[in-house]
């Protein structure tokens, strides 16, 4: 990588080299070559991008564009970088986002230049976490796109439609690395256990415990190794050679949860606890549920998503949903975790196993449409209101039938404006208590007269 290190970084470096145990076993075990990568096989196809970027074909007018890597964490962003830094013969240089800024990104593309310019070496710029740059640190990496002064390999766990401007993403090709299988995180870890760079058979990993330990990676494999790392060394220290599923339990207390509050995770999340109420499955509702409470959701994120869900997926049907989702957000707004937790799983609960219905929802957006649309029209003159002075002689409240007054207590006169005078928004459904509103609606509209549609 051709960046210029400082002393303490040579040292570093010089000392892995010498004493490869001395970095984690996640760097020992990083593919040397884009056939040793594990999983991702979609984008490793011959004649794809990546394998040009490593000399796998032909460069000139169709030289190989720069790329922006999106996908979870321990999906091999970084990985694939490295593997470009070892196997190609351009100039490779490393920023992080996190660290670097304008001042950086500018001396990197003016080394490019310089290179391209003094000695005809193309320079490959991986940078990190480019979803942390603000809009104008993007825009600094524009002309150097453009006009290929650098070839860009930009990786990002955050959706590049929200956190990536339009011209750079217009510039690049988006490719999106898919989760590790268990099949793919089974041969890594088998391969770490015995290849050299690894534990070269210190240790052996029984089968339960190697399940274990791909269900606690949750598909990134960075996660994997730095576990089986962990476990491997509280084994050896034990004295013993097999890292039983206790060893492994007792050092890795817990799965941590793949959820990040800032990224398009959080919106997933939210969406499939939201959908699973509105499926009616309690179960994947409270999964979804703990996942958020797990990563520290603001609770009061949540009881806003169960207030919208009582009005737009059950409605009438049941209508104590919303009193419930608005008093859970009163409560969690008092409380707090991990109190909350209770209320919020009190609410979740009550609204995936009440009756279903969206038309109140349907009704709303059928109104609105008709008056996007231009269906409005004027007020009938006696709904007008006739309390100021003058009102009368313009025929405004001029024959208005006061409901109170009818042994009905409805009065069958024109409510709506000529334009849609005959629409019918609500149409409820007979899913629990809105049968009662359907009955309602069905004789009310009779009374008023009104035509069937």
């Amino acid at each position: 990588m051709d960046v210029e290190p400082d002393l303490f970084t040579a040292a570093a470096e010089d000392r892995q080299e010498k004493d490869p145990s001395s970095s984690p076993l996640a760097v020992r075990m990083r593919p040397r070559t884009l056939d040793e990568v594990v999983g991702q096989q979609h984008l490793l196809k011959p004649g794809s991008p990546l394998r040009r970027l490593v000399g796998e074909g032909a460069g000139g007018p169709a030289g190989p564009s720069s790329v922006i890597l999106w996908g979870p964490p321990g999906t091999g962003k970084t990985t694939l970088a490295y593997v470009v830094s070892k196997a190609t013969n351009k100039r490779f240089v490393e920023l992080s986002a996190i660290t670097a800024g304008v001042k950086e990104v500018r001396a990197v593309i003016d080394g490019a230049r310089r290179a391209t310019g003094g000695y005809g070496k193309e320079t490959v710029l991986f940078l990190d976490e480019i979803h942390r740059f603000s809009k104008a640190q993007q825009d600094s990496l524009l002309p150097a796109v453009e006009n290929r002064w650098v070839t860009l390999i930009a990786a990002t766990t955050e959706n590049p439609y929200f956190s990536i401007i339009s011209p750079l993403l217009s510039r690049s090709l988006l490719l999106t690395l898919e989760p590790l299988t268990d099949d793919d995180l089974r041969s890594l870890v088998r391969r770490a256990v015995s290849d050299e760079r690894g534990l070269g058979d210190a240790v052996t990993l029984p089968e339960d415990t190697e399940n274990h330990l791909l269900r606690i990676a949750g598909g990134d494999a960075r996660r994997a190794l730095t576990a089986l790392e962990a476990a491997a060394g509280a084994a050896l220290d034990k004295g013993e050679t097999e890292v039983g599923l206790q060893t492994l339990e007792e050092t890795v207390d817990r799965a941590a949860v793949k959820y990040d509050r800032d990224g398009d995770q959080h919106y997933d999340v939210a969406s499939a606890l939201i959908k699973s109420i509105r499926g009616s499955d309690v179960d994947a509702a409270l999964h979804y549920l703990a996942r958020m409470i797990e990563a520290g959701e603001d609770p009061r994120f949540i009881a806003r998503r169960l207030m919208i869900s009582a009005s737009e997926d059950i409605g009438l049907a049941d209508p104590n949903a919303l009193p419930i989702a608005v008093a859970a957000a009163q409560a969690v707004a008092m409380i707090g975790f991990p109190e909350a937790a209770l209320t919020l799983s009190h609410a979740t609960i009550a609204l995936a196993l009440a009756p279903k219905s969206n038309a109140a929802t349907t009704a709303i957006g059928a109104a609105l449409d008709d008056v996007r649309k231009g269906l409005a029209g004027p007020v009938p003159p006696h709904l007008r209101d006739g309390h100021y002075k003058g009102a009368a002689k313009l025929g405004h409240a001029q024959g208005y039938v006061y409901p109170h007054d009818r042994p009905e207590g409805i009065a069958p006169q024109q409510y709506a404006p000529d334009a849609i005078q005959d629409r019918e928004y609500y149409t409820p459904t007979r899913h629990g208590a809105e049968a009662r509103y359907a009955d309602a609606v069905e004789w009310t509209r009779k009374h008023l007269g009104r035509k069937r549609s």
